[in-house]
């Protein structure tokens, strides 16, 4: 038998102990969570509002923003509060919640990435079949799909992390509940834990990009054969805004999580996971939706709308 140390609560270390920096930090981190509520959140209520806008293309956008303000909204205001009143403290229910949150909409943008490079590979290499293809039991059943895939792996995670016995310290050395910085706290047998960690996220990740890299080996040998200069450009447009941010996605997860515990370093993890928690949130609604010309139009009629509405 372990000698087991309950832990009620845990101690989050957070971005910096450095106080010159925590204001400048806290003001970053809230003009960055503003403009990922707003950019999402705006981004989804522009898709419902706009009848030109319900095709499958925004139906992923829409559950993308979706998930990119869950998990943002997850981590951030935690990481806010221990930067304005040092709020550094975090029960273990509330540890748990927040691995599992941030689990769950993390994989589910996995997911999600890959059914969008389905979705413009249908589009690009199969236009005559398009809306065949791309029906909305289809579309339901992909993003159906992938919330049950981010539930069922953040339960499993979240499970077999607070399984574990915790009996030494409780700083966790990051600046919220993820799996690598509560799991080296444990005392228990980790072996198992981690290399179950290693595997579940390689399947998860390696299956995404097959997809992601399948569907656009297949766009780019269409593209290559388009005869239409301007067909070419806006194909290649498209394509070069989503793989930028798939790369940026991905890099920042397979630095994270496909490796050993014993090549960790919590700083450099710490720097990482920024990318993936706060900036690549703020910057998707950017990346995929603000420079479409479709989005613009459709928020042109909306502050028209608005503005007639006000009687301006």
């Amino acid at each position: 038998m372990e000698n087991c140390t309950e832990v009620t609560q845990f101690i989050l270390l957070g971005l910096t102990n450095a106080p010159e920096l925590q204001g400048l930090l806290f003001i970053l981190l809230t003009l960055i969570y503003l403009i990922t509520v707003t950019g999402n959140l705006g981004m989804m209520v522009l898709i419902l509002l706009d009848s030109c806008l319900h095709t499958p293309m925004y139906f992923f956008l829409s559950n993308l923003s979706l998930v990119d303000f869950g998990y943002s909204s997850a981590v951030t205001p935690k990481v806010m509060a221990g930067l304005l009143i040092g709020d550094k403290l975090i029960s273990y229910k509330a540890c748990a919640a927040q691995m599992f949150f941030f689990g769950v909409f993390a994989t589910v943008e996995n997911y999600l990435l890959a059914s969008m490079a389905y979705d413009r590979y249908a589009a690009v290499c199969k236009p005559l079949h398009y809306t065949t293809t791309m029906t909305t039991s289809v579309c339901a059943h992909l993003a159906i799909g992938s919330y049950v895939c981010g539930f069922l792996n953040a339960s499993f995670h979240t499970w077999d992390v607070f399984s574990l016995c915790f009996c030494k310290s409780n700083l966790v050395h990051h600046f919220f509940c993820d799996v690598p910085a509560v799991m080296v706290l444990s005392c228990s047998n980790k072996h198992i834990s981690e290399m179950a960690v290693v595997f579940i996220a390689t399947f998860n990740v390696v299956f995404a990009l097959l997809v992601i890299l399948i569907s656009y080996m297949f766009i780019f040998i269409t593209i290559l054969k388009m005869q239409s200069a301007q067909g070419h450009q806006k194909a290649l447009s498209t394509c070069a805004s989503h793989l930028t941010a798939v790369s940026i996605f991905y890099g920042t997860v397979i630095f994270m999580y496909l490796q050993p515990s014993s090549s960790h370093s919590m700083d450099t993890d710490k720097m990482a996971s920024v990318f993936y928690t706060m900036v690549i949130p703020m910057l998707n609604p950017v990346v995929y939706s603000l420079r479409n010309k479709e989005v613009k139009t459709a928020f042109k009629k909306v502050v028209e709308k608005a503005k007639l509405s006000l009687g301006l």
